[in-house]
């Protein structure tokens, strides 16, 4: 298992950047109900794995960090579907 998705917020920043072509940070605060700090936190984490990538822009002279899941970030996510659902059916299989 990718220990780096067991975390609740990284798990539910990748599920919200799944079928986006990129979401600012405000949308992503406002969907994984947590702080700046936290989210930036976490947010930085998967950034830095290569699993997010990062842009920063203007927009109305105001700046505005916006992110979406890499290719590295998509196919860490379906093999963690994939060794959750293994461990599932080892436990159902018990």
């Amino acid at each position: 298992m990718d220990e780096l998705l067991l975390s609740k917020i990284r798990l539910g920043v990748i599920a919200q950047l799944l079928n986006a072509e990129w979401i600012a940070f405000s949308e992503l605060q406002q969907a994984t109900q947590t702080t700046n700090g936290n989210l930036g936190a976490h947010l930085g984490k998967l950034v830095e794995a290569g699993y997010v990538s990062e842009e920063k822009t203007f927009v109305n002279r105001r700046p505005q960090t916006r992110y979406r899941l890499s290719k590295t970030g998509r196919a860490a996510f379906v093999q963690h579907v994939r060794d959750m659902q293994r461990l599932l059916e080892k436990e159902s299989a018990s």
